[in-house]
C-alpha cells in the first residue's frame, strides 16, 4: 500500500457558540447526534446504493453477534477457490478483511478505490456471506468475492493459492470474547499471525482495530513480538498517518469507517487502530 492510498478522515474540532446560530458543520453534527446507528450506517454507506431488501434465497439475516469458532461445524477448512472464476484478473494485489460482517466496508473499497485491487472478505456468519455476495452481483463487481471461512483453519491455505500478492490484511473490530476462558475464541491467535507473516508481500500492511482496549492491546501485543517481521506504521515519518502518543492511529486510513466503528464512535466510545508494515 503506497502512502497515496492511506487517506485521513479526522474530524473537525467543533465549536458551540451561546451567542450565535450553529454552523453548517455544526449543524451537522447535531444532526448525527440525533440519528440512530442503522441510520449512520446507511448514510456512510449511501452511495453504495445496496438493496436491503434480502433476495429470497438468502432469506431473513439475523446476525449472530457471537458464534464459537471451535466448535466442530466451524473447524473444518474451506474449500479453496478457483481464483480465475472470482476474480476478472488474479495477478492483481489482494486485500483480505478476517471478519468482515456484512460485507459493507470491503464493497466500499471495492467499488470506491482507485488502486488495482482484489478483495476478499472471510465471515463466519454464512448468512452473512450470502446477502454480501448478492450485492456483489447487484453492482457487478468482478474484484471482490465473499467467503465462509475460519480465517483459523482456512487463511493460511486460501492465501497460498491465489496468484497474486497478499498486500494488505485486515482485522476490524473482531468479537472480544470477553470472559478469559474464551479468549482462545478471539481470531487473533499466534498461528494465524505467523500465516499472516509468512504469506505477507515485503512491504504489504495489517491493519488492526478495535472499540474494545483490551482486544486492541492483545492484537498489537502478537504483532508487536514479531518485531523482526513488522514494523509499526508510526515509524515512516514520511507517511501522513498520526497517531496518539500510545501508538494508536487517530483515524481510519483506509478512507471510509466500517459499521461497528461507526455504532461505537456514536456511543462516545474510543477507536484503537494499528497498521504495521512487513519489512522488505
Amino acid at each position: 500500500m503506497g502512502r497515496t492510498t492511506i487517506a485521513r478522515r479526522c474530524s473537525s474540532n467543533l465549536r458551540n457558540s451561546s451567542n450565535s446560530e450553529p454552523s453548517v458543520g455544526e449543524s451537522e453534527t447535531i444532526i448525527k447526534r440525533r440519528m440512530s446507528s442503522p441510520e449512520l450506517v446507511r448514510r456512510e454507506y449511501a452511495d453504495l446504493r445496496l438493496n436491503d431488501n434480502i433476495v429470497s434465497e438468502v432469506g431473513h439475516v439475523r446476525i449472530r453477534q457471537h458464534v464459537n469458532p471451535l466448535s466442530s461445524s466451524f473447524m473444518v477448512p474451506s474449500q479453496v477457490l478457483d481464483w480465475k472464476e472470482v476474480y476478472r484478473d488474479t495477478t492483481l494485489p489482494l486485500m483480505v478483511d478476517i471478519g468482515c460482517g456484512s460485507g459493507r466496508f470491503l464493497l466500499w473499497l471495492a467499488k470506491s478505490s482507485t488502486d488495482q485491487k482484489n478483495y476478499l472478505g472471510l465471515e463466519i456468519r454464512h448468512k452473512l456471506v450470502q446477502r454480501a455476495q448478492s450485492w456483489v452481483g447487484e453492482l457487478a463487481l468482478r474484484n471482490i468475492h465473499f467467503m465462509f471461512a475460519n480465517a483459523n483453519v482456512s487463511f493460511e491455505q486460501l492465501v497460498f493459492t491465489y496468484p497474486g500478492p497478499l498486500v494488505l490484511v485486515s482485522i476490524l473490530c473482531p468479537d472480544p470474547y470477553f470472559k478469559q476462558r474464551h479468549h482462545k475464541r478471539r481470531v487473533v491467535q499466534k498461528p494465524l499471525v505467523q500465516s499472516i507473516s509468512r504469506n505477507l508481500h515485503p512491504g504489504g500492511h495489517v491493519f488492526l482495530q478495535s472499540d474494545v482496549l483490551d482486544v486492541a492491546i492483545d492484537m498489537r501485543d502478537q504483532f508487536d513480538a514479531l518485531a523482526d517481521v513488522f514494523e509499526h506504521i508510526n515509524n515512516y515519518l514520511d507517511l501522513d498517518v498520526p497517531c496518539d502518543k500510545e501508538g494508536w492511529l487517530l483515524s481510519n486510513p483506509l478512507g471510509i469507517r466500517t459499521e461497528r466503528e461507526i455504532h461505537a464512535e456514536s456511543e462516545g466510545s474510543q477507536i484503537y487502530r494499528r497498521m504495521y508494515q512487513k519489512r522488505a
